[in-house]
């Protein structure tokens, strides 16, 4: 394995275009379908149906800075509606809820929580362009000590695996270890879960995804010859899933896979006209919020809906979309580190 940079986973189930999110790209398309709207009972639904976790009373004051406001132009109505503070957003992917449907497709209890998916998503002060950083789960990393529900905390420690963040600390804990490996301050917190996301595509009619190798893997029960294929929502969580059947192997093929899945379901989201069909659209927004835990700062439909409406001048081909510059780690040759300068360089260029 070589270092190199690539362009181009508690409780219930926790729109239009732009190529931001897996279950990381996913969501942020997935909230600007949420920003048509609803109403009555059906808006209600929808908003029960989020799960959050109070992030920022956790971590306290003891966090990098909020980004800066940036003066707004002057003379220019429209500017003055734009948000004028860039926006950091953590999403994982994570089969952490237990129950039969995320059984089914191969999640874990909610003791074997995991977040197989972690992305840094970007969004500059104007809300025109973002930047996707994918952080590879097998990354070993210094995990801080994190609080914890009932009062004590976790112990430091070192080169360990980036994931076992949110297996011994969950969302907060997931929080600050970001945090605390690239010093830039995540506003936001959002969770897609397995089923969540498998209930997505479908409600989607599925996705087209061209593959450029075959792909055989044991673990995710994916076969693939290498072509076009459309696939349901259990084989495109499992092509989400897929790292042994492909390449060398590691976290970083599966990264490339999802980027891929990421690309394709959002041009499915482009291309399906949810406003004709309250049904559909009624399906599609029902399967989101069904499968989202967020920080408290976006715990409500209207929230969710405020930021999707703040991302209407978001154009896929204003959406860069990177993975962390790793190398091999020298004490376990199935594991990487971050590469340096270039990762600092990286988290630097986001602040």
């Amino acid at each position: 394995m070589t270092g190199h940079e690539e362009r181009g986973e508690d409780g219930r189930r926790a729109g239009r275009r732009s190529r931001v999110l897996k279950a990381a790209g996913v969501t942020l398309a997935a909230v600007l379908v949420l920003g048509i709207g609803s109403a009555g009972w059906v808006y209600w639904h929808l908003d029960d149906n989020i799960r959050s976790v109070d992030i920022d009373q956790a971590l306290g004051d003891n966090r990098p800075a909020k980004a800066v406001a940036t003066p707004t132009p002057s003379g220019s109505a429209s500017a003055a509606a734009l948000p004028t503070e860039a926006v950091n957003i953590l999403v994982l992917g994570s089969d952490s809820r237990s129950g039969a449907e995320n059984q089914e497709l191969g999640g874990g209890d909610s003791e074997g929580a995991r977040s197989d998916t972690a992305m840094v998503v970007h969004i500059d002060a104007g809300r025109t362009t973002a930047t996707v950083v994918s952080i590879p789960r097998d990354t070993l990393v210094t995990r801080p000590s994190c609080p914890l529900a009932d009062g004590g905390s976790t112990a430091v420690a070192y080169g360990v695996m980036f994931n076992t963040a949110y297996s011994v600390g969950g969302p907060v804990c997931a929080v600050k270890t970001v945090e605390s490996i690239t010093d830039v301050r995540m506003d936001h917190y959002i969770e897609v879960d397995f089923s969540g996301f498998a209930e997505l595509v479908d409600a989607l009619g599925g996705v087209t995804v061209t593959t450029d190798q075959d792909i055989d893997d044991d673990d995710s029960h994916l076969k693939l010859a290498a072509g076009t294929h459309h696939l349901d929502g259990a084989q495109a969580l499992a092509l989400a899933r897929t790292r042994h059947g492909i390449g060398d192997g590691s976290d970083l093929g599966r990264i490339g896979l999802q980027q891929k899945l990421v690309k394709a379901l959002l041009e499915q989201i482009a291309s399906t006209n949810l406003l004709t069909s309250p049904a559909k659209l009624y399906e599609v927004a029902d399967a989101i919020t069904g499968s989202l835990t967020t920080d408290t700062g976006l715990n409500s439909l209207s929230e969710l809906m405020e930021l999707g409406q703040s991302l209407k001048s978001l154009t896929a081909d204003r959406v860069e979309t990177v993975t962390v510059p790793v190398v091999t780690a020298p004490s376990d040759p199935n594991r990487v580190v971050a590469q340096e300068p270039a990762a600092s360089e990286l988290w630097e260029s986001l602040r």
